[in-house]
């Protein structure tokens, strides 16, 4: 899979599947497990649409005044409603707010994986939410990448966009 990130546009020429790495990033303190999913999945067709952009600046006014901002928001969530998978990590040590946000959003929608560390402040509530929605929770990230891999087998062979 080859990684696609903010503020480049989307484009339907982007091979499919389309898997929208939501989870931790914390103002760009949060792990950067995103790389570690990017690896494992390498050899894989279709993108990775990885929300984490290399200049990112936590100082920019957190306002649809902002354009910065509001294209990155808007690149979100265009991503998050083309994406044919949308994987979760949230970290133990993260805050991860838009992250548990993301989740609420899509848990209705089938194309939900969610892995979250055990230790997690809100834990309970993700356990909860992937119990009422039937949606995977994994406790790991090496988990929640092979849940993907998995997922992804037959949206491979299906998809012809």
């Amino acid at each position: 899979m080859q990684p696609f990130t903010p503020p480049s546009s989307l484009s339907s020429e982007l091979p499919r599947p389309w898997v929208f790495l939501a989870g931790a990033i914390d103002q760009d303190r949060a792990e950067r497990w995103q790389d570690v999913v990017i690896d494992n999945c390498r050899d894989l067709p279709g993108t990775i649409l990885n929300p984490r952009r290399a200049n990112w600046d936590p100082t920019w006014n957190q306002s649809l005044d902002n354009p910065h901002f509001a294209g990155q928001v808007a690149w979100e969530l265009e991503a998050l409603e083309q994406a044919d998978l949308i994987i979760c990590w949230l970290p133990a040590t993260a805050q991860a707010r838009i992250s548990l946000m993301e989740i609420g959003l899509h848990a209705r929608r089938g194309r939900l994986l969610i892995g979250c560390a055990i230790g997690f402040h809100s834990r309970g509530n993700v356990l909860a939410v992937g119990q009422r929605f039937d949606v995977p929770v994994l406790d790991s990230l090496p988990a929640l990448v092979e849940a993907a891999k998995q997922r992804l087998a037959p949206i491979r062979i299906g998809i012809h966009r």
